[in-house]
C-alpha cells in the first residue's frame, strides 16, 4: 500500500526542528546558492551536514533544492555544491534546470533526482518524459484538478509530489517572467520580487487581479494517498517556524485521522492566510473564490499568544524511533547493555562490576523503568530483555549513565551520512556557434491572418487548434506551416494527440513545443520538434540535453544576455524572440474570473492596469491566459550584433495585419514600428 509522506519547508534550523517535532516525514531546504528562495536564510554546507544528521537520526529525509536556472559560467559551481551536499547526507535533490539534472545523474548516479514544479509538468506525457530521463519523482504543477492528478498517477510509475498547503503563484511555476522584466529579479533564479501581490486593476475586480489565496488540501490527504501520491508538500521556506509546525500538524491529522479538527484548522488559518484558503484548482472550480490578498485581519490574527502556543507544542522531542534493549547483570561482571533500532546495534558496559545484592537484587521491572526514560531523545522503548543471575544489583545512576552513553552512540551511527558515489564528468564545449549571426527568421501567430510577406520565413507557427481549413489554405499557398502546441496543456493532452494526428494527415510535419511534455509527445508521434522559450534553456548542457531528446532547433530563454548567448555550445540551431509583446505569465485562473468580464463576453484579449498606469494585455486561448508585457519588444536595430544565433522569432499575439507586415519590414529598414519599445533583458540581464 502506498504511504504518502508529509514534506515540510525549512528555511532555518529552527524550522527543521519545528517540522520534525510536529510530525514531518521529510524536509526540503536550500543552500546559500541556486535556491528558488534566495531570500530565505538557507544553509551552508556545514549546516546542511547538521540538518542531515539531525533528521537521519529521527527517520526524516532531507531534500536539497537546486531548483533555479543555471548559466554556463555557474554550472561547475552548481555541480560542486550538489556534490558537497551529497557528501553531507542529503537524500535527494530537487532540480529545475534539465542540463544540471542530467549532469547530476551522470556524476552522482545514486542520488535521487526530483523534478521541481518549475519544470511545469502537468500532463501524463510530461511525467513520462522525466521518468525516461531517470528522475525518481516529479513535483506537479499546482493548478491541477483531482481528476488530472489521478490521470497522471494512473499513467506513470514515477513518484508524484503534490503541493497541499501554502501560497499559490498566479503563474504556472517556471513560466513567470514578470519580476525579471520589471526589475531584473528573476523568479526562475530565486529572486522573485512578487509583483503579482501588488495592485492590478480590472473592471469590476478587487484591485488585486494577480493575487490568489493560499491553497489548502489538508482535508484530502487520504484521497491523494489512495491515488498513489507519494509526497504531500507544504509551501513556505520563507515563513516562520510556527507556520511550519501548524501546517505539518494539520497534514499529520488529515493523513492519520482522516480529518482536521476545528482547532487545528483555526490555528492554521490564523498563523498565515490571505483571507482564508482555497481548494478551487483541486476541485476544478476556477472562479473568483480563488482570489485573495493579505488584509489587516490576516496579519493581526497571528497573535503573540498563538505563536507562543505553537512554539510550546514542539518544545519537546517527538518519540519517533522505536528501539529494543537487552540488559545483562551478573555478579562480579560489568553490566552489559545492548540497544538496537533493528538496523544498528550498540553495546556499552558499566565502569564497575555488579555486586551481590544485600537484600533486593535488580529486577526486570526496576531496570526497565530506569532504562525506558529516554526523554530528550527521539527514542522510545519497544522491547526489553533482561538476563540476570538473580543476585546482582547495580545502582539506578549506573543504568542511567549506560543508557545515555548507548543512545549517544546510536545517534552518532544513525546520523552518519552514507557513502556518496561521485564519478568524474566533463562539461560540453561552449561557444560552438559564436561566429553565427541570425540570417533567417520564424514567425509565430496567435491567429491565421498571415500575409504573403511571411513566405520568407523559415517556418510559421499557427495555433494547434486553428481551423484545419486554414492550415490547408496556407500549405497550398506554399508557406512552411507548423503547429504550436499550447504551453498550457492542462486537461487537454488527449485532444492535443487527436489534433496532431489530424494535422499530420494533411501534411503538417513540424511543431513548436514549449513544455517538456509536449516535446516528448510530439517526438513519439513522429513530428519534427522545435523548442520554444518556455523550455527555459539557459546553458549549453540544457541545449545538449534537449538535442538528445530530439529537438531540431531551440528558442532560447529571453532571460539570457547577448554575451551569454554567444558563449553557448551545442550543435542544434538556436534563436531568440526578437519582436513582440513578451509573455510574462502563463495563468490557468484567468484574472477576468475576478472581474465583471464574463468568459462568454471575452474577446480573447483584455487589458489590466498596474498602479503606475501601465496596461498589460491578457491573452486567453480558452484553456490558459498569457499576461503580455505592456511595452513592445523590438530588436530590429540590434539583431545584427547578436552572435551565436541561427534565427530570430517574430512573435505575434494581438497585432493587426498592418502591424505584422510593418514588423517584418522593420528588420530591413532598422526602424521599429512603435513609439515606445523595450529591448528586454538581452542587454541588462537578470539577477
Amino acid at each position: 500500500m502506498n504511504k504518502c509522506e508529509i514534506l515540510a519547508p525549512a528555511g532555518s534550523m529552527e524550522s527543521v526542528v519545528a517540522a520534525v517535532r510536529s510530525g514531518a516525514d521529510a524536509v526540503y531546504i536550500g543552500a546559500k546558492d541556486f535556491s528558488a528562495r534566495a531570500s530565505a536564510e538557507n544553509f551552508t554546507i556545514d549546516e546542511i551536514k547538521d540538518v542531515c544528521a539531525y533528521c537521519r537520526e529521527r527517520n526524516v529525509k532531507v531534500y536539497l533544492t537546486l531548483n533555479t536556472l543555471i548559466f554556463d559560467e555557474e554550472m561547475r559551481d552548481a555541480l560542486a555544491l550538489c556534490q558537497k551536499a551529497y557528501r553531507a547526507g542529503i537524500d535527494a535533490v530537487i532540480v529545475q534546470d534539465l542540463g544540471l539534472a542530467l549532469l547530476i545523474k551522470k556524476s552522482m548516479p545514486n542520488l535521487p533526482l526530483h523534478a521541481s514544479t518549475q519544470l511545469s509538468v502537468h500532463t501524463p506525457e510530461g511525467a513520462k518524459a522525466l521518468e525516461d530521463l531517470g528522475f525518481q519523482r516529479v513535483v506537479l504543477s499546482r493548478e491541477l484538478s483531482k481528476a488530472e492528478i489521478k490521470e497522471i498517477a494512473d499513467a506513470t510509475k514515477i513518484e508524484l509530489e503534490v503541493f497541499v498547503h501554502g501560497a499559490l503563484c498566479m503563474s504556472v511555476s517556471g513560466q513567470c517572467y514578470f519580476s525579471a522584466m520589471l526589475g531584473s529579479r528573476s523568479g526562475n533564479r530565486g529572486r522573485c520580487a512578487q509583483p503579482c501581490r501588488l495592485p492590478f486593476k480590472l473592471k469590476g475586480g478587487n484591485g488585486y487581479a494577480l493575487s490568489l489565496k493560499d491553497a489548502s488540501l489538508v482535508e484530502y490527504l487520504n484521497e491523494l494517498e489512495a491515488m498513489g501520491i507519494k509526497s504531500a508538500k507544504i509551501e513556505g521556506r520563507m515563513k516562520r517556524p510556527e507556520y511550519v509546525s501548524a501546517a505539518v500538524r494539520a497534514c499529520r491529522e488529515g493523513l492519520d485521522e482522516g480529518r482536521v479538527s476545528e482547532k487545528t484548522a483555526d490555528t492554521l488559518k490564523s498563523v498565515f492566510s490571505r483571507t482564508g484558503f482555497t481548494d478551487g484548482y483541486y476541485k476544478g472550480k476556477r472562479d473568483k473564490n480563488l482570489f485573495g490578498y493579505r488584509q489587516k485581519e490576516d496579519v493581526t490574527s497571528a497573535t503573540n499568544k498563538l505563536l507562543s502556543e505553537i512554539r510550546n507544542s514542539y518544545k519537546d522531542e517527538r518519540k519517533s524511533v522505536g528501539i529494543s534493549m537487552a540488559l545483562t547483570l551478573k555478579c562480579g561482571e560489568k553490566a552489559k547493555l545492548c540497544i538496537s533500532d533493528n538496523e544498528n546495534t550498540v553495546t556499552v558496559y558499566s565502569e564497575a562490576v555488579a555486586e551481590i545484592a544485600k537484600s533486593s537484587p535488580s529486577t526486570k521491572e526496576s531496570a526497565e523503568k530506569s532504562l525506558s526514560k529516554t526523554g530528550g531523545t527521539p527514542y522510545y522503548l519497544e522491547k526489553f530483555d533482561f538476563t540476570t543471575d538473580e543476585k546482582a544489583i547495580v545502582p539506578t545512576s549506573v543504568l542511567n549513565a549506560m543508557r545515555r552513553e548507548a543512545l549517544e552512540k546510536l545517534s552518532t551511527i544513525r546520523g552518519k551520512a552514507p557513502e556518496a558515489v561521485i564519478l568524474p564528468f566533463e562539461l560540453h564545449k561552449t561557444g560552438t556557434k559564436a561566429q553565427n549571426t541570425a540570417k533567417q527568421f520564424v514567425a509565430r501567430f496567435s491567429d491565421t491572418d498571415v500575409s504573403d510577406e511571411f513566405k520568407k520565413a523559415k517556418r510559421i507557427y499557427l495555433p494547434l487548434f486553428a481551423p484545419v481549413k486554414e492550415y490547408e489554405r496556407l500549405i497550398k499557398s506554399n508557406f512552411n506551416v507548423c503547429a504550436e502546441i499550447p504551453r498550457g496543456m492542462f486537461g487537454i493532452e488527449n485532444q492535443i494527440k487527436l489534433r496532431l494526428a489530424e494535422l499530420n494527415n494533411i501534411g503538417v510535419k513540424a511543431v513548436l513545443a514549449s513544455n517538456i511534455g509536449a516535446v516528448y509527445l510530439a517526438n513519439k508521434m513522429g513530428f519534427e520538434v522545435h523548442g520554444g522559450f518556455g523550455l527555459n534553456i539557459t546553458n549549453t548542457e540544457s541545449l545538449t540535453a534537449y538535442e538528445e531528446m530530439g529537438l531540431k532547433s531551440a528558442e532560447l530563454s529571453f532571460e539570457l544576455t547577448k554575451s551569454q548567448i554567444k558563449e553557448l555550445g551545442g550543435n542544434i540551431p538556436r534563436g531568440i524572440i526578437a519582436s513582440g509583446y513578451l509573455p510574462l505569465m502563463l495563468i490557468r485562473a484567468c484574472p477576468n474570473l475576478n472581474s465583471s468580464v464574463k468568459c462568454s463576453n471575452c474577446t480573447g484579449s483584455t487589458k489590466m492596469q498596474d498602479r503606475m498606469g501601465e496596461n498589460f494585455i491578457l491573452k486567453c486561448d480558452g484553456n490558459c491566459t498569457e499576461v503580455l508585457n505592456s511595452v513592445y519588444l523590438s530588436l530590429c536595430n540590434e539583431i545584427d550584433i547578436f552572435c551565436g544565433l541561427d534565427f530570430f522569432t517574430l512573435r505575434f499575439t494581438v497585432e493587426n495585419s498592418v502591424e505584422k507586415v510593418e514588423n517584418i519590414r522593420s528588420f530591413s529598414s532598422k526602424h521599429h514600428i512603435f513609439s515606445k519599445i523595450t529591448r528586454g533583458l538581452y542587454l541588462r540581464g537578470v539577477k
